[in-house]
């Protein structure tokens, strides 16, 4: 039995069940990936206003402020035609309740490695996955991809843009839409971010890979060294201490939420930083986490 199932929907137990109402260090880290994976769709909706606003002889820039897409779109529509809209893609179910512990776990790491750089767009009659990483950590690329392959059954493609160490993983697959229902247009940061309650059960039974996923993605482990002056001089302490970054705070909350799970005190160094640098914490994160490799 494979780790997913996909299968026709009167034959199998729905997926996705309702909602949950569960609550770098710095700009350097990937700063040419930080935002490299938004989609940019245009909605029904948008076309619907522009082709009402055509008939109306409107400009191009008066048509695209009011129907808030860009002029060029207004411009390609009016010489082009308006495009059409995909065929529905066919129903198919996931079976959580079905996945071994090994499943289970590798899932929880995903999912945090898809909240941090991750997103899932749709590509005609299918889905793809897309998980942004830094080619500079190679176990932490092979570990996603392990974790992609277990679900696609096939290992994702690979491909890194020139000149910088930016490596992006991707599969494709109507599953990735129901394996991450967090997914749509836009940035994370921007929009609501929910566990589903299937998700929330998986996170709660294995946290560990859940905040490694996280920390993989969007955290770092530093040393923090600071000065003090004593009555011989100036001497120099060194501590390890974790970095969470990320701007939404749906996704900050879902983190912490899972730290104090495990008993990992956190506190926030500033709006989008969570810090973890008591020593029995990073101790604690060490086991299952430690410097990226």
């Amino acid at each position: 039995m494979l780790a997913v199932d996909i299968i026709a929907p009167e034959a199998s137990i729905l997926a996705t069940e309702p909602r949950s109402e569960a609550a770098r260090l710095t700009d350097a880290v990937r700063p040419l990936c930080e935002h490299a994976f938004v989609s940019n769709l245009k909605s029904e909706e948008s076309q619907n206003k522009v082709r009402v606003l055509l008939g109306r002889g409107l400009s191009d820039y008066e048509i695209a402020r009011r129907a808030g897409v860009g002029r060029s779109t207004v411009q390609l529509w009016r010489r082009r035609g308006f495009p059409a809209f995909a065929a529905p893609i066919a129903p198919v179910t996931i079976q959580p309740g079905r996945w071994d512990a090994k499943a289970r776990s590798s899932y929880a790491y995903l999912f945090g490695m898809y909240l941090g750089d991750g997103t899932v767009t749709r590509h005609g009659q299918s889905f793809g996955l897309q998980v942004y990483l830094d080619a500079a950590y190679p176990k932490i690329v092979e570990e996603c991809a392990r974790c992609i392959e277990l679900f696609a059954e096939k290992p994702p493609g690979r491909w890194i843009r020139p000149g910088t160490a930016c490596q992006r993983l991707t599969s494709y697959g109507p599953i990735w839409s129901l394996l991450f229902p967090q997914h749509g247009p836009g940035k994370k940061h921007e929009r609501e971010i929910r566990l589903d309650a299937w998700q929330q059960r998986i996170v709660d039974e294995f946290p560990e890979p859940f905040i490694r996923g996280l920390i993989h993605s969007d955290g770092s482990r530093c040393m923090n060294t600071f000065s003090v002056e004593l009555k011989d001089g100036p001497r120099e302490y060194s501590y390890p201490r974790y970095f969470f970054t990320n701007y939404s705070a749906d996704i900050r909350a879902i983190f912490c939420e899972a730290c104090e799970r495990i008993g990992v005190r956190w506190s926030l160094s500033s709006w989008r930083n969570i810090s973890i640098s008591h020593r029995d914490s990073v101790a604690r994160l060490d086991r299952f986490v430690g410097p990226k490799g």
